[in-house]
């Protein structure tokens, strides 16, 4: 990908010594990723044990299930925990922003695992997840609700 002119390469001091960076070439091919992601999240089944979750992954996979339709208008900020993983999701205005880390002041906190794939499936309700305990939140409720909305599988 790096002689395609997809991905460049750049050295960081240590510990993290080389990173890898998407080019305006590999930038431009984001579209069609993500509509690559939306067909295979519908495929997806439960993660494996020896699965392993990358912050990078739940970005995409945040970015592939996002509805616009849905977020017309819409501005709220989420901020996930997924086991020792975070990362947030923010939409301003119908427009989804998603990356790793924390945001200062989400409106919605929410602490999950799995069942976070469940929740998006349509599997597993809201009210369900809150009542077994497969979801934690910080924040007003509706907003996991409207979360379910935005990022539905």
């Amino acid at each position: 990908m790096e002689a395609a002119g997809i991905v460049q390469r750049r050295l960081l001091p240590r510990p993290t010594r080389t990173v890898y960076e998407l080019t305006k070439t590999g930038v431009a091919l984001e579209p069609a990723v993500v509509e690559l992601g939306r067909w295979g999240a519908k495929l997806l089944g439960p993660p494996r044990r020896d699965e392993i979750i990358t912050v990078d992954a739940l970005v995409i996979a945040l970015r592939s299930t996002f509805q616009p339709k849905a977020a017309k208008g819409v501005t709220v900020s989420y901020q996930l925990h997924i086991g020792e993983i975070a990362l947030n999701a923010s939409i301003l205005r119908g427009q989804l922003s998603a990356a790793p880390g924390t945001i200062p002041d989400p409106d919605l906190t929410i602490e999950t695992g799995p069942a976070l794939r469940d929740l998006l499936a349509g599997e597993l309700s809201a009210h369900e997840a809150l009542q077994e305990g497969f979801v934690k939140i910080r924040g007003n409720r509706a907003h996991l609700n409207l979360f379910v909305e935005l990022f539905k599988i």
